[in-house]
């Protein structure tokens, strides 16, 4: 499932091309088709993500809100474009672009109190990143004696993050996956928080996921990208290879039905 980055990513890029503009809106898979009727010949005033979560502002005083899920994915081309997929839920289309969207989740029309009820049901979201969101995080895992590494992808506690993040910030804070989250004290939540911020909205920037900074010389984005697919993470995925700190071996083990990497040195319990 895309992470909180990949939804503000496509929110920036997108806006570029579509916001303040006048859509066509159709779906072809006819699952959206009396959304899109009413989208139809609207201008889209914004768009713009929270979470996992992207709302498409309307004129008319509505959003369109699309959470992609597991097998969710966007298209955007120049027109013309080719023919829409069999599976496409939404086709906006501006006089010179067009946006498809195919698999999401979620894709329907809400009112501004349906936007507020997603809203809300969600922790802060680290790419805006708002005063007091420390505290509300710190609130949140005060009452769950659940493992930090299960209480990450709790939306309703941060927003954004998933299985890949999880296990590359809790190595980067150097933090047991299994460490009970009402444990952590006031220096690990800040630390948390601090390398959540950096890293995810790093990874919009990039349009990546890269935690690692190269050994010698500045960790800037420039050096990031420069790093090959297999040299991009800290834990994610690299069960018994070596720390790329300490050199002992990476572990793993299911956490809340999904697996997830750590270093038992760098990561004490």
């Amino acid at each position: 499932m895309p992470e909180g980055h990949v939804l503000h990513r496509a929110a920036r890029l997108q806006s570029k091309r579509f916001a303040r503009r006048v859509v066509r809106a159709s779906s072809p898979q006819g699952r959206f088709a009396e959304g899109a009727a009413i989208v139809d010949g609207q201008r889209i005033d914004s768009i713009h993500a929270y979470g996992k979560h992207l709302f498409y502002d309307l004129d008319g005083g509505l959003s369109i809100h699309v959470h992609l899920g597991l097998f969710g994915k966007f298209r955007i081309a120049r027109l013309p474009a080719r023919e829409p997929s069999p599976n496409c839920r939404l086709l906006l289309e501006t006089d010179t672009d067009q946006l498809h969207l195919a698999g999401p989740t979620s894709c329907e029309l809400l009112d501004p109190d349906g936007v507020a009820a997603v809203l809300a049901r969600l922790g802060p979201d680290p790419i805006v990143a708002r005063p007091g969101d420390l505290d509300r995080l710190a609130a949140s895992l005060r009452r769950r004696r659940t493992p930090i590494g299960q209480v990450l992808l709790d939306q309703k506690v941060i927003a954004g993050i998933g299985n890949v993040y999880r296990s590359e910030l809790l190595f980067l804070t150097g933090l047991h996956p299994f460490r009970p989250a009402n444990e952590l004290d006031a220096g690990d939540l800040a630390a948390l928080w601090d390398a959540t911020v950096v890293e995810l909205c790093a990874g919009e920037r990039l349009g990546r996921i890269v935690t690692v900074g190269p050994p010698d010389g500045p960790n800037t984005d420039a050096d990031r990208r420069s790093l090959r697919a297999g040299e991009r993470l800290y834990a994610y995925k690299r069960g018994g290879a070596p720390c790329r700190q300490c050199g002992g071996p990476i572990a793993s083990a299911p956490i809340d039905a999904r697996s997830i990497w750590w270093c038992p040195v760098c990561q004490p319990e």
